[in-house]
């Protein structure tokens, strides 16, 4: 580190008194928490010697606050100005103002004897001023709606992450190996300062839950697709698996939050986008397209007369099942697991196995409707071909100008997350299709994998300079129906709807 000059010093203290303002106005802390909180962020800061600075800015917002002080560190020679640096600086910062676990966990229990509602309104509120939550980055996704035959799906080009820098990937791959925490999931990743390859949670403070008699936690994730995008984890590291067990599980957690929905990804590769090595589902205060779809075809379970059951009208493979009775339910959902992972249809191309590899799974997603427990039974399958190696129910390799990557619980729902590239891209794209005409796409290094695309639908839609990111926008939401019905294992086609009875019949 360089010595600090007395400006150095001014412009620390300066950005100090506004995070110790903002943590004052947030009620993170009181008037007699800051002499402590400002010696702990002058020994962060790198300053030993406090500079009443009259004239600083204010600044309430935790995000320009935190890049003021990351900035000064960068100038003090504190860390090496890295996207990553950056981020285990200003979150150990940050966990300077973050309460111990007793305090948070205290404040979730006192709140939850009032309501399931209150307990988390305050748990996500206290998560973002914690920053915890990048809410700031949040805000910068692009977001919008595509409406279908199917509802209206959500569409987001996920901007918050911020973009590996090489030096970060270089430091990374240098690191010491460490197996602590095991993976980003566990239980002692709150409090954790970080390191090259592991990000920092100083300001994380999960909440403890009990789930169908196993100890769990929650938290929000920090980069959240939706309202209250939470994770639930078990405290234990082990691996995902969708077994008979895990509805029970489903269905206990809406019993603790019924104001919530939650889910889990598949646990094969390919058909699940979600980290396989732990335990754990999401969920959150949202409502998706596909729990406001309707069923399409009513069936009748011999078994479980009481079931209300039915393939829903959705361009995946879905049957739902609600009963009052959870227990019930459970065991009607293990049921159809069951017959789904031994299940074999040569003629719809859906196996089981081969040579061994099992294939089919499920995503399930549970919810509330008054006194009704509800699962959406997402049927799905794995199976590749050397036409086809990332995966036969997977994205047509025709549309991974758009979406390429696995297709998990949040996609299932209707929700797109797409690459961040196509900010930039549809920029690009928009520009060149007013100033430049459509040729200009095929011959931009960026642009041309979208030539197809572009061609084809600039020669059915009138394009202007007014409706161009509308259209942009609406055609990047027709693709992701497309990546939803090539995700459906039985395909919207009289014969795709034959095949998917004929799985029906077998329950």
């Amino acid at each position: 580190m360089k010595g600090a000059t007395y400006m150095d010093t001014l412009a620390i203290c300066g950005a100090i008194q506004n995070l110790i303002d903002y943590s004052v106005d947030s009620e993170l802390i009181t008037k007699d928490d800051i002499f402590v909180i400002r010696n702990q962020l002058m020994d962060v800061m790198g300053v030993s010697d406090w500079q009443d600075n009259i004239g600083y800015v204010n600044k309430c917002d935790v995000d320009d606050i935190l890049e003021d002080m990351v900035r000064l560190a960068v100038d003090a020679e504190l860390i090496e100005d890295t996207a990553n640096n950056r981020d285990l600086f200003d979150t150990r910062i940050m966990g300077v103002l973050t309460p111990l676990p007793r305090e948070i966990i205290a404040k979730f229990r006192s709140d939850y004897a009032v309501s399931p509602k209150l307990a988390t309104d305050n748990y996500y509120d206290i998560s973002k001023m914690l920053n915890y939550v990048r809410a700031g980055r949040i805000a910068k996704d692009l977001k919008w709606t595509y409406d279908c035959d199917y509802g209206t799906l959500d569409i987001t080009v996920n901007c918050s992450k911020p973009e590996k820098d090489p030096r970060d990937i270089a430091a990374a791959k240098t690191a010491v190996a460490a197996s602590y925490p095991k993976c980003q999931l566990c239980a002692e990743n709150a409090g954790y300062a970080g390191r090259a390859d592991h990000p920092a949670r100083q300001n994380l403070r999960p909440i403890p839950m009990s789930v169908n008699g196993e100890n769990w936690q929650i938290q929000y994730s920090p980069y959240g697709y939706y309202n209250e995008h939470c994770i639930v984890f078990n405290s234990e590291h082990i691996p995902m698996k969708i077994d008979d067990a895990v509805f029970l599980k489903l269905f206990d957690i809406i019993n603790y939050l019924p104001h919530y929905f939650v889910g889990s990804n598949a646990d094969l590769p390919i058909v699940g986008g979600s980290i396989l090595s732990h335990e754990h589902f999401q969920g959150g205060n949202y409502t998706f397209a596909m729990a406001r779809a309707e069923i399409e075809t009513p069936i009748k379970l011999p078994k479980y007369p009481k079931i209300n059951a039915g393939i829903v009208k959705w361009p995946m493979s879905v049957i739902r099942v609600a009963s009052a009775d959870m227990k019930e339910l459970a065991a009607c959902c293990a049921d159809i697991l069951e017959k789904w992972r031994g299940y074999t249809d040569e003629d719809a191309f859906i196996l089981a196995e081969t040579d061994g590899t099992p294939h089919n799974t499920i995503t399930p997603i549970a919810r509330k409707r008054g006194d009704m427990y509800e699962c959406d039974l997402v049927l799905r399958n794995n199976i590749t071909t050397d036409e086809r190696p990332l995966g036969v129910y997977h994205p047509n390799p025709a549309l991974h100008h758009i979406k390429k990557e696995n297709i998990g619980l949040i996609e299932v729902m209707g929700l797109a997350v797409l690459p961040a590239r196509l900010k930039q891209e549809i920029e690009l794209l928009a520009d060149a299709l007013v100033n430049k005409g459509v040729s200009a796409v095929r011959e931009d290094d960026i642009l041309e994998k979208h030539a197809d695309w572009v061609e084809e639908f600039a020669s059915r839609r009138e394009i202007t300079a007014t409706n161009v990111y509308d259209v942009i926008r609406d055609e990047i939401g027709a693709v992701f129906l497309e990546v939803l019905m090539d995700a459906g294992v039985y395909k919207r086609t009289d014969e795709g709807k034959a095949a998917f009875m004929r799985f029906i019949e077998t329950l």
